[in-house]
């Protein structure tokens, strides 16, 4: 008897989930353990697995569809069997992923584009594109162009914008023929060609889309649009940062605390270390004795290592370290499990598997979820101090800014060359009060000025 296959919930939040590519084809002969299809969720890709035997009798979504869990996806059974008793019908897409086509107006009202963490800001729309009254020749339009829109990723259209390439003539790489990245640099380096010239959009005359080249004017003043005004859809990553961010921001009391630490001796014991054991192929970031201290200051001052669960506050005996990895989409959290078991060589080998895991969106639920602290690091971006929200149901994030050379006041209240780094420290005052969360900073810093601590 024929069998319909529903999205499952790949991940704890997971609400709805993107079909980036079927495995198997419609006849193709299945059995348990098999991989069908890759799935996009709210935090990765993943691969669907089949768990029982049969033939892939019939596909009911189309790749790039976002398919509400629960809804189905296939149908397997025996070859032959009658489907006309099922009732199946195509997930329709999520609203966010398919905005209307977008009017372009020269007077348009400014455009509200937020940054994470920070008031939203108002940008003035670009001037209205050049408008060709001619009508073109019949070409073939690329699958990346849909509703008179083209699906491409923002990481794409920035480099497209850079390298001059044109995004309406390439074909998408990506879930539903959304052009990637990779699929602008092939352009741009010369492995792929355009396919296609410049489409005529739908209700409107034939219209550039890319913004002319910026000419520098005598006073050495850029001029023209710095992109194309438009509307992204949110991938389910993004809507759902979004949602989670939201309620953090509003719903948990956060405050902050803040000091600044002497980087120096851990800057120079890294450098010999690394030295040392370059021939063993070791190599240890700032960011992985970071989060070793973390670990190691949850040890002196657990009651940080808490999170908040509504009618009380669970203590957690294990320390789970997140790190923050950015990513094309957005932000997740890969998940360094009983590091308080770990040298800071083990939490850098696994925090350099689980950030490029994370990049290929190839993490699995149980390598980013269940952490009980978390490190933000901006620093490596040249950020000298900001302060990040808490990811529930943490108690606190810590938020690491550059190592910046200033003076300082040295021994005999002399002037001398410091390595100053800020750590702010974002807490829950429902779990964290004022003294705590100081006690936990000073364990910290105690940690990264004496780094030879870390090394035990």
């Amino acid at each position: 008897m024929a069998t319909i296959i529903d999205m499952p919930k790949l991940s704890d939040t997971m609400t709805v989930g993107t079909l980036v590519k079927w495995l198997k084809n419609e006849g193709d002969p299945l059995t348990s353990g098999m991989m069908i299809a890759e799935i996009e969720t709210d935090k990765a890709t993943m691969e669907l697995e089949c768990f029982e035997g049969g033939t892939l009798l019939k596909q009911v979504a189309k790749v790039g569809d976002q398919i509400n869990v629960g809804a189905p996806i296939c149908v397997i059974g025996q070859p032959g069997e009658d489907l006309s008793a099922l009732k199946l019908s195509a997930p329709a897409a999520a609203p966010a992923a398919a905005p209307k086509a977008e009017v372009k107006v020269p007077n348009a009202e400014p455009v509200a584009t937020p940054a994470p963490g920070s008031k939203t800001a108002s940008v003035p729309p670009p001037p209205a594109p050049v408008v060709h009254t001619s009508t073109p020749s019949h070409t073939p339009v690329a699958a990346s162009i849909a509703d008179g829109r083209v699906k491409v990723s923002p990481l794409a259209r920035k480099i497209a914008a850079e390298k001059g390439v044109d995004v309406s003539r390439l074909q998408g790489s990506g879930p539903g023929g959304r052009i990637v990245k990779s699929d602008v640099l092939a352009v741009a380096e010369g492995k792929a060609s355009y396919i296609t010239s410049a489409p005529h959009r739908s209700g409107s005359a034939s219209a550039s889309t890319t913004a002319p080249s910026s000419p520098i004017t005598g006073a050495g003043v850029f001029r023209g649009p710095v992109a194309e005004q438009q509307d992204i859809p949110l991938s389910n990553m993004r809507a759902t940062i979004a949602r989670r961010l939201l309620e953090a921001k509003t719903q948990i009391p956060h405050f902050y605390l803040e000091v600044e630490v002497d980087a120096a001796p851990l800057l120079a014991l890294r450098a010999q270390v690394n030295g040392a054991l370059e021939g063993r192929g070791v190599k240890v970031s700032v960011n992985d004795f970071i989060l070793k201290a973390c670990v190691e200051a949850l040890r002196r001052v657990p009651g940080v290592n808490c999170s908040w669960e509504g009618t009380l506050i669970r203590q957690h005996a294990a320390v789970h370290m997140a790190f923050a990895v950015a990513i094309e989409d957005g932000l997740i959290t890969p998940v360094v499990r009983d590091a308080q078991d770990k040298s800071v060589f083990e939490i850098a080998a696994e925090a350099k598997t689980l950030g490029a895991l994370a990049k290929q969106k190839k993490l699995k639920p149980d390598q980013y979820t269940g952490g009980t602290f978390c490190v933000s690091n901006l620093g490596m971006l040249g950020v000298d101090r900001f302060s990040a929200i808490i990811n529930p149901p943490n108690a606190a994030i810590l938020a690491v800014g550059a190592t910046v050379k200033k003076p300082v006041v040295g021994p005999g209240d002399t002037i001398v060359v410091g390595q100053r780094m800020a750590l702010t420290l974002s807490c829950d005052h429902r779990v964290v009060d004022g003294v705590l969360g100081a006690q936990w900073l000073a364990a910290v810093k105690d940690l990264v000025e004496k780094p030879a601590l870390l090394l035990l």
